[in-house]
């Protein structure tokens, strides 16, 4: 195929004003309102749900949405897993419990005990706002996060196909501040509706097996669930990232003022820091925002699961990026051959994730343990059934069958619609992951959360496309950018 060689990278800026800074103005703000409109709607329809207390085998009871996994297990046919636990903490009923488990007296002691632990009445109103928050919040963080470690990873490999592509990366690393901000303080203040092992270790029986409502299995996990890691770990760990991010950034405008290779060796250096400790921090971050709203359920593979959703979400949100500026005529060196590689990313990533997500699954339905089956079970039945299945479509079948083929990873159209297919598809992932433990039955998408999603696309919008005005659109002396400038991927 031809293809002109290029020797010199020029100098390309981009405009943040007029209908780019209007727009992400005007979706936050009506972004805002829609989600005020819902909330009011979710509040004054929320007798018609059913969050008042439900009668089950003749004794009245009251769901909890984060203790739903134990107080739905008997209907799993899990009710022994229930009682084990119970009899720890209720010995006078060991013996009862033991030889008469499916006695309906014994299931309603079983479920009142436990609503006892939980010392509260099941999800209000407001528990589905600071769900909805909490999961728009980390969403778009979890972008940010991706492009963050996508440079880095760039660094480590001496990769120079997407040099190109690396002041796009920058600004959308740029959003981990406000979005770090915005994450920390809704998990601060939503800590007490959303995570039922905050409202655990501030009551009595915390620490003490011989009160009621003693969790053996909460008390197991106090040494990452704990408000240390709630107001120290996960502040500190954004703290050191978004450090790391300054300084990776600081060195890349440095570079444009100067030639030589002392820049990029200095942030190759700071980028394998980063990885390593990435590594470890990621994880913990995803056990305690995400995993522990579902506090007595685990997954030896939920951290590795959240970063493939960050990457492949990161990924596309790089691609509509990329496809925005290419409409608006900048960014025109960017070759064919480099669009074509990042849609193989995109391609790669989408498979991953559905490796992860089946390895989990497979890990999970072979132990069959109780404790970890109700997850699923939880997000099979009811409202949620629907959208499990429409996220295994969007999120792996859609993109895959698309983005297989050669000719769609250069069509601008088509990776448009994958990228769009793929961020909707991990929204619904990521209403999967936090609304079963939270709201339970009592969710939905309407205002509330269409509202929220707008508006919260507005701040990044806004925070991306002011960060890319701020550079060149190209890193002209990186000493790889011709390399990627040139780029090609062969017939």
């Amino acid at each position: 195929m031809g293809h002109h060689s290029i020797q010199e990278v020029s100098h390309e800026k981009f405009e943040f004003q007029g209908k780019a800074k209007l727009i992400p103005i005007v979706l936050i703000v009506l972004g805002a309102v829609l989600a005020i409109i819902g909330s009011l709607q979710v509040k004054n329809n929320w007798d018609n749900v059913g969050h008042h207390a439900q009668t089950k085998d003749g004794v009245t009871h009251h769901e909890s949405a984060p203790n739903h996994h134990i107080a739905h297990a008997d209907d799993h046919h899990n009710l022994g897993h229930v009682e084990d636990t119970l009899k720890e903490s209720h010995d006078e009923t060991r013996a009862h419990e033991t030889t008469n488990h499916n006695d309906q007296h014994t299931k309603a002691d079983a479920h009142a005990t436990v609503d006892h632990a939980d010392e509260h009445h099941g999800p209000t109103w407001m528990t589905r706002v600071w769900a909805n928050l909490l999961m728009n919040s980390y969403y778009f963080w979890l972008f940010a996060v991706a492009a963050i470690f996508f440079i880095a990873v760039n660094y480590v490999a001496n990769a120079g196909w997407a040099v190109m592509l690396k002041r796009i990366m920058e600004a959308q690393s740029s959003y981990l501040l406000i979005g770090s901000i915005l994450l920390i303080g809704i998990i601060i203040g939503a800590k007490d509706t959303l995570y039922h092992w905050v409202q655990y270790f501030h009551s009595p029986a915390a620490g003490n097996p011989d009160a009621a409502g003693y969790d053996r299995i909460l008390e197991s996990k106090s040494w990452l669930l704990n408000n240390t890691s709630l107001f120290f770990f996960i502040p500190f760990v954004t703290i050191v990232w978004i450090l790391i991010r300054m300084k990776l950034r600081k060195n890349s405008l440095a570079e444009d003022q100067e030639k030589g290779l002392t820049m990029f060796k200095n942030s190759t250096r700071w980028s394998a820091g980063f990885i390593f400790f990435f590594a470890f921090s990621f994880s913990a971050l995803s056990w305690l925002i995400i995993m522990s709203i579902d506090a007595h359920w685990y997954s030896t593979m939920f951290s590795v699961y959240n970063f493939a959703v960050s990457f492949v979400t990161g990924l596309s949100v790089m691609m509509v990026i990329l496809q925005y500026l290419k409409i608006t005529g900048k960014m025109t060196l960017v070759s064919d051959e480099v669009v074509h590689d990042l849609g193989k990313f995109m391609f790669a990533f989408c498979v991953f994730w559905a490796y992860i997500f089946l390895s989990q699954w497979l890990l999970i339905w072979y132990t069959n343990l109780p404790e970890e089956t109700t997850y699923f079970a939880d997000r099979l039945e009811g409202g949620y059934r629907t959208l499990f299945f429409v996220n295994l479509f969007m999120c792996f079948v859609a993109p895959f069958l698309v983005l297989m083929m050669r000719n769609a990873k250069r069509s601008p159209i088509v990776l448009l619609t994958a990228a769009s297919v793929i961020l909707i598809g991990h929204w619904i992932d990521m209403y999967l992951l936090i609304m079963p433990g939270t709201v339970g039955e009592h969710a939905g998408i309407g205002l509330l959360e269409i509202g929220t999603t707008i508006s919260f696309f507005g701040i990044f919008a806004f925070t991306v496309l002011r960060s890319l005005s701020k550079a060149n659109l190209y890193p002209i002396n990186h000493p790889y950018v011709l390399e990627s400038a040139n780029h090609d991927v062969g017939p």
